[in-house]
C-alpha cells in the first residue's frame, strides 16, 4: 500500500499534467507559445484542491511549458501567466488584438 507522501506526489503530479494540458489549450497559435496564460474557473479551482498547492502545480506545470511562470489571486480567482520575455512581432500582435477586441466591446460585439 503507498504511503500518504506518495500518494500526495501521486496527486500533484496528476494536477502538474492537468494544468500543464490547460496551459496547452490556452495557448495561441498566432503567438507561437508566447503570452499563455491560464484563468481556471472556480468550479476547476475547487476541485483541484488546495489554493497553495493548486498555485504549486501551476508554477511547475508552466515551467514544463519553457514558460517563467507567475501566479497571483484575485478574490477567489486564480491567474497563471508567462513572465518571461516576449519578441516584439509577438508583444505588437498580441496588443493589435487586445485592441480589437476592446473596439469590438465598445461596439457591443459587431
Amino acid at each position: 500500500m503507498p504511503s500518504k507522501d506518495e500518494l500526495a506526489r501521486r496527486r500533484h503530479e496528476r494536477l502538474v499534467d492537468r494544468l500543464e494540458g490547460l496551459m496547452r489549450a490556452s495557448l495561441k497559435p498566432r503567438y507561437q507559445g508566447y503570452h499563455g496564460q491560464l484563468i481556471p474557473s472556480r468550479g476547476d479551482l475547487e476541485e483541484m484542491g488546495e489554493l497553495k498547492g493548486v498555485r504549486r502545480a501551476a508554477r511547475e506545470a508552466g515551467r514544463c511549458l519553457g514558460w517563467h511562470p507567475k501566479t497571483h489571486v484575485v478574490g477567489a480567482r486564480l491567474f497563471v501567466y508567462d513572465d518571461g520575455a516576449v519578441p516584439k512581432e509577438f508583444s505588437e500582435l498580441a496588443a493589435g488584438d487586445a485592441a480589437d477586441a476592446i473596439d469590438a466591446g465598445l461596439r457591443g460585439g459587431e
